[in-house]
């Protein structure tokens, strides 16, 4: 069976993507990060299929109708590339058939990651978090098992984690599970937060993504060269991560404190040379105070999308029409989101 032919009995899992709203790399080192959830979702399809091999077709990655090997293996003829590409399902694969209770049937999977990229190039928001999320769950339910919410996003960081080699808080991977605002402390189960009424949010596209596990691959190369400097500069940033989630319910605090976090952000940045943040960021940074709001980078930065924050009571109109004028396209996003979904087969 294709993945354009699925049956009544196709297992359905959607997840979110997500932002980081403050407490970037200092969530790394045990400090809580402010997340998220946002309403562009990852889709997956599973539908068990007549083995041994496996089907997979991930068109926003050009993959269709790929057979893999008995199990779902990659197989070894495989082009580095789409080996690359594969490389969260295949970390997915891996632990859960390690830890499932049942053996896994063979499947026929379809993944739709269209919600996450524009004019050909990824928005930075989590797609591959969002997919692990979402295999996860499609997987151990093929498998038979029902995990509960804090188990199933304990296995799907430490899957995605092995995909980025190691690196990762999870973050990213807690909130495509859980949804809606959170605050998070690695591999801990997060704390659900409520969006204030009077916080408008909304991210901005600032050019063409980095790769994540680069930039902190930079930044703990710093803390290899002067330890001493990166311990101040990760202090500085945890210090201030420490009270994000208390001023969530105070808007002039919150956007006082994406201003200073920034600002701790660029520090560690200049030391490490990483790249973090970009002249560019400088620039929309100055145009959001000019009208009254607030920007900051998101998560890895590098690229990807931004943050711009700012008071309900502002104009508004001409914050975000400054931003339009300048060529930062700012996205509606629904913050917030619901988390994981199994949707009715």
């Amino acid at each position: 069976m294709t993945a354009g032919s699925m049956s009544a009995d196709t297992i359905h899992v959607s997840a979110p993507g997500k932002l980081f709203l403050l407490g970037e790399y200092a969530v790394l080192e045990g400090a809580p990060a402010l997340l998220t959830a946002v309403d562009r979702r990852a889709h997956v399809h599973a539908t068990v299929i007549d083995g041994p091999a496996w089907q997979i077709s991930a068109p926003n990655l050009g993959i269709h109708d790929l057979v893999l090997g008995a199990h779902g293996k990659l197989p070894a003829e495989l082009d580095p590339a789409m080996v690359a590409h594969l490389k969260v399902f295949d970390a997915v694969r891996a632990l859960v058939q390690a830890r499932a209770t049942a053996a896994l049937p063979a499947l026929c999977l379809h993944i739709d990651t269209r919600d996450f990229a524009a004019d050909g190039y990824k928005l930075g928001l989590g797609s591959s978090a969002a997919v692990a999320a979402a295999l996860t769950a499609a997987l151990t339910t093929a498998a038979g098992m029902t995990l509960a919410r804090a188990e199933l996003a304990a296995w799907a960081i430490a899957a995605h984690r092995a995909a980025q080699n190691g690196t990762g808080s999870g973050g990213d991977v807690a909130v495509s599970v859980y949804g809606g605002v959170i605050s998070y402390v690695r591999d801990t189960p997060p704390v659900s937060l409520a969006w204030p009424e009077r916080l408008i949010g909304r991210a901005v596209v600032t050019g063409q993504g980095a790769s994540t596990p680069d930039l902190v691959g930079r930044v703990y190369a710093y803390g290899e060269r002067d330890a001493a400097g990166f311990a101040r500069d990760i202090q500085r940033l945890a210090t201030l991560a420490d009270s994000a989630a208390a001023a969530v319910d105070d808007t002039p605090a919150f956007l006082d404190l994406a201003t200073q976090y920034f600002s701790a952000l660029k520090t560690l940045d200049a030391h490490a040379a990483a790249g973090i943040v970009s002249p560019r960021h400088d620039t929309l940074a100055a145009l959001a105070e000019t009208h009254g709001g607030r920007f900051k980078s998101s998560g890895a930065g590098g690229g990807d999308v931004g943050l711009l924050f700012a008071d309900r009571s502002i104009m508004r109109a001409r914050l975000f029409e400054a931003f339009h004028e300048a060529g930062a396209d700012v996205l509606d996003l629904g913050f917030a989101a619901p988390g994981l979904i199994h949707e009715p087969r």
